[in-house]
C-alpha cells in the first residue's frame, strides 16, 4: 500500500516514521516546504497511491474532499475542529468515495467509548457527570474533538446541558454536564470522565503518552478504507 500525507507538522512526521517502520510506501507528502517529494499544494501530487491520510488543518477540508473525489481515491481524516457545514461537505463526499473520519485514532480512546456506553447504560442518570480534557499549548479548539466523541458516547442520560468550565456563585444543577479544558506544555492528550455519584465515583481515564499512536491508527485505517466502497466509517468498523 502506498499513501500520500497531507500535512507537514508534527503528527505528519510521527506518520511518515510510522509508515516507513510499516513498510507501507510514501509516495508523497503535501507540506509547506517543498522539497524532492514534498509538495506545496495537493494538487501537484501525480504520483501513484492507494490512500490518502490527512493531518493538516480543518481549513484545507474542502481541497482534499475535492482531490479525493476528482482521483476516486479513499481518504483517512485525522483533523478536528471541524465545523457543521465541513461536516455535511464529508458526509456529502462519502457518498462517493470511502472516508474514515474519527475525532481520534486511538485504539485505547475508542476501547473507552465503548466503555463509557456502556457504563451509562448501567447507571443511569444517577451520576453527575463530569470530563475534563488536557491537551499541548498549541491546540486550537476547545473542548477537543476527542471530548465531543465521548460526550456523544453517553447512553441512558437524558440530554444535558454542557457547561464549558465554571465561574462565579452558583451551583451545579442537575441537568449540567461540566467540561474542562487544560491547555500547556507539550501534553499529548488526555481525557478523564468522570461519573459521580452518591458516596461513590467512578473515573475513566485515557492518557496518550506520545503521536505515535495516532499514527498506528492512521495507517490502521488506511489498511481497511482501501477496499471499501464509498461511505462513511469510524473507528468502530476499522477495528472489527
Amino acid at each position: 500500500m502506498k499513501i500520500v500525507i497531507i500535512g507537514y507538522g508534527k503528527m505528519g512526521r510521527v506518520l511518515e516514521q510510522a509508515a516507513q517502520e510499516s513498510r507501507v510506501g510514501v509516495a508523497a507528502i503535501v507540506g509547506k516546504a517543498p522539497g524532492d517529494d514534498v509538495y506545496a499544494e495537493l494538487s501537484a501530487v501525480g504520483a501513484a497511491f492507494d490512500c490518502l491520510i490527512d493531518f493538516s488543518h480543518h481549513s484545507n477540508i474542502e481541497k482534499v474532499l475535492r482531490y479525493a473525489q476528482e482521483h476516486a481515491k479513499p481518504l483517512v481524516l485525522a483533523v478536528t475542529g471541524f465545523s457543521d457545514r465541513q461536516r455535511q461537505q464529508i458526509q456529502a463526499a462519502a457518498a462517493t468515495v470511502p472516508i474514515v473520519f474519527s475525532q481520534n485514532l486511538s485504539v485505547g480512546i475508542q476501547a473507552m467509548k465503548d466503555v463509557v456506553a456502556r457504563l451509562s447504560r448501567a447507571i443511569g442518570a444517577g451520576f453527575d457527570v463530569e470530563l475534563i480534557e488536557k491537551h499541548h499549548n498549541q491546540k486550537e479548539d476547545a473542548p477537543s474533538g476527542t471530548a465531543k466523541m465521548l460526550l456523544s458516547a453517553l447512553d441512558g442520560i437524558d440530554k444535558k446541558t454542557i457547561v464549558n468550565g465554571r465561574n462565579g456563585l452558583q451551583k451545579r444543577a442537575d441537568n449540567e454536564i461540566g467540561v474542562h479544558a487544560v491547555r500547556g506544555g507539550t501534553i499529548v492528550g488526555e481525557h478523564t470522565l468522570i461519573f459521580a455519584g452518591n458516596d461513590e465515583i467512578i473515573e475513566i481515564k485515557h492518557t496518550a503518552l506520545s503521536k505515535r499512536i495516532f499514527a498506528d491508527g492512521a495507517l490502521r485505517a488506511a489498511q481497511f478504507v482501501v477496499p471499501q466502497p464509498a461511505g462513511l466509517y469510524g473507528m468502530a468498523e476499522v477495528l472489527k
